[in-house]
């Protein structure tokens, strides 16, 4: 008599067993365990972001509320344009925007080409490399206030540095920040020194990444120094430095450090008044908040004019 069968009978209308199902996860869990495997990076984003709204978001909502309103005694009044109607009135207005112009003209000729020419000299040296930048960048580690105190002891008419070189060399010593003419210029090289280090090593790092063959290539054709910086150099960075201008031109137009603690602000006749300037002394020496806010409103259009448009030429130069 033969033993009986373990196995189910398929005659008995039973099933053989099925392998199980994974049953897919609630959204509501995971979403949960995706929060707290990510809540430190969750807390540091959220820090971040309402130091944005609080310090940069907050104040530029403020000012385009405040540039159509007018505060007496507290009391705050709608106004309109009337804020904007003064600010064009004043005659330091045309010649804020005038100087500051000029600024940036001259900053773009020094500021922006001499960056560039130390980094190529540093790019093109053997040896040396890591202090000669380290020597470049010293004056971004410097204080901004010792910088220009430095500077305002060269340009010093009496015992200034600079007055004792042209006196060596029979050329006559020049009144650097007390004459119109050369105040703005004096303003210029010194905070052309002060931040051209952060440049210079921004271009560096560009030149460093440009590939040997194309020099070599160029070497081959025949072409000297000036030939591959054209043909080679600044068309493979061409990108960081047309990202590069539009930062000098934002910077530039904003200046105002450099100009209060050489000249007092204004110059001599005026001539390093610039429109940041012009805005603190709206706000903080005839206390009109509105007119300050409105001239600040009219600058933030422009650098937003500028930036529209680097980035509008530049998806174009893409496509």
């Amino acid at each position: 008599m033969s033993a009986p069968s373990l196995t189910p009978s398929k005659a008995a209308g039973t099933r053989p067993p099925q392998p199980p199902v994974d049953c897919p996860p609630r959204r509501g869990g995971s979403f949960a365990r995706s929060l707290r495997r990510n809540l430190t990076a969750h807390g540091f984003l959220i820090g971040a972001v309402l130091c944005f709204a609080f310090f940069s978001w907050y104040p530029m909502v403020r000012e385009f509320f405040l540039a159509f309103q007018k505060t007496d005694r507290g009391e705050v009044s709608w106004v309109g344009l009337d804020n904007l109607s003064t600010v064009f009135n004043d005659p330091a207005f045309w010649q804020a925007w005038r100087n500051t112009a000029l600024y940036t003209l001259l900053a773009l000729v020094l500021g922006f080409a001499v960056p560039f020419v130390v980094a190529i000299v540093i790019n093109e040296l053997r040896h040396g490399k890591g202090y000669l930048r380290l020597l470049v960048y010293l004056p971004v580690m410097l204080p901004p206030v010792a910088s220009v105190l430095l500077f305002k002891y060269l340009y010093d008419p009496g015992y200034g540095m600079l007055n004792e070189v042209f006196g060596f060399f029979g050329l006559p010593e020049q009144q650097w920040l007390q004459d119109p003419d050369l105040s703005l210029l004096s303003v210029v090289i010194a905070s052309t020194w002060m931040n051209m280090g952060g440049a210079a090593l921004i271009y560096l790092a560009a030149l460093q990444g440009i590939p040997g063959e194309l020099y070599e290539a160029a070497e081959l054709d025949g072409a000297g120094l000036l030939r591959k910086i054209w043909h080679v150099t600044i068309p493979q960075t061409r990108l960081i430095l047309s990202l590069m201008l539009l930062m000098q031109i934002i910077s530039t137009m904003q200046v105002f450090v450099e100009p209060f603690l050489l000249t007092g602000g204004a110059g001599p006749e005026g001539s390093t008044t610039t429109v940041v300037y012009l805005i603190y002394q709206y706000a903080f020496n005839f206390n009109d908040y509105g007119a300050a806010a409105a001239l600040g409103l009219l600058l933030l259009v422009l650098l937003a004019g500028f930036s529209a448009a680097y980035v509008k030429l530049s998806r174009a130069e893409d496509e």
